[in-house]
């Protein structure tokens, strides 16, 4: 089983002493103050294991990993290969027990499926920080890194209470994603909350599949069945490039639609005020980063320097911020590609 697994090792390669005319990557090594938490310490070996990049978000996530763990020469990061295979993913975790890793950085395919082996992890002292997908046993992880599904939907029905709740008979649709998954149903249940806020309510709703073609047929079916809309929120950009071409299709631009999760083209869109696109809501792609930053920290045996705290929390959930033209230009650097 061991010998299925495919690793990469990274080693960072910034040094210590920035030259002159160098920039040091934020939050690196390079120029970190003496006694802070990014001078360079003990070298760290951390374990990273994800699914495939089979999306455009979830590429950055590995993408946006490995970069950060460059910037630390302290930073020894094993990259197991993507991968939707759930015991393929047990085999990597096992593999990084069995050598003695430092840390663990864990995106899983399946949260319930992998706690077994997270479990295994923190019982042979090696810290997992759970990232997205929650472990279905809070023992499993010593950090879990979230991102806010239902902040998601709160924030975006905010947006659009703000553009169209002076209209108590506006028509509000929503293109959601996979139904049966929970971060979806929260996703759903922030924005009927936050309509709710301002008499509003979803008259129209399809779901998706977070793919391109699975976005373009939910909403060509919408624009069918709902002749007059005012506003959409489509819960993800990778989506959101059928959910457009639909849209493109129909020759409908009465109503502003909101995104989700903050693709880089999605913000371009918003930038140029080319489309209905007015807006779309965070969902990180850096959460991968953080846990890797987290992990050299508890590997280190540092807190997290802007809090009293001597220990690093359990619990970090990223907040869900609406992007617009006014602050596009804040959030475009760190935006994935779809």
């Amino acid at each position: 089983m061991v010998a299925t697994l495919a690793l990469v090792a990274l080693t960072g390669c910034t040094s210590n002493e920035a030259s002159s005319n160098d920039e040091s990557p934020a939050g690196g090594t390079a120029a970190a103050e003496a006694g802070s938490n990014d001078e360079a310490g003990d070298t760290v070996v951390i374990g990273f294991s994800a699914p495939a990049a089979d999306h455009g978000w979830m590429g950055s996530i590995t993408e946006s990993t490995r970069r950060l763990a460059d910037e630390y020469d302290d930073v020894e990061l094993r990259v197991a290969e993507g991968t939707n295979e759930v015991n393929l993913q047990i085999s990597q975790v096992e593999t990084f027990i069995n050598e003695g890793v430092d840390a663990i950085v864990l995106l899983p395919f399946d949260g319930a499926a992998m706690t077994p082996v997270a479990l295994q992890a923190m019982e042979a002292g090696i810290p997992v920080i759970n990232v997205d997908r929650e472990f279905n046993d809070p023992n499993a992880a010593r950090v879990t890194v979230l991102g806010d599904n239902y902040g998601m939907g709160v924030s975006a029905g905010a947006y659009i209470c703000e553009q169209v709740g002076d209209n108590p008979d506006a028509v509000v649709a929503e293109v959601a994603g996979i139904d049966s998954l929970p971060l979806t149903q929260d996703r759903s249940q922030g924005f009927k909350d936050a309509l709710d806020e301002c008499g509003l309510d979803v008259d129209n709703r399809v779901a998706a599949d977070f793919t391109v073609e699975g976005g373009e047929e939910a909403m060509s079916n919408l624009l069918q069945a709902a002749p007059k809309i005012d506003a959409v929120w489509n819960h993800d950009d990778d989506q959101g490039i059928g959910v457009l071409a639909a849209i493109d299709n129909a020759g409908r631009d009465e109503f502003i639609m909101v995104g989700g999760a903050g693709s880089a083209n999605a913000m371009r869109s918003i930038q140029a005020d080319d489309s209905v696109l007015k807006a779309t809501v965070i969902y990180p792609s850096t959460q991968g980063a953080d846990g890797v930053k987290l992990a050299r920290l508890l590997a280190q045996q540092k807190a997290m320097s802007d809090l009293v705290e001597v220990e690093v929390p359990r619990l970090v959930q990223l907040y869900a911020p609406v992007v617009t033209s006014e602050n596009v230009e804040e959030y475009l650097e760190t935006a994935f590609e779809s």
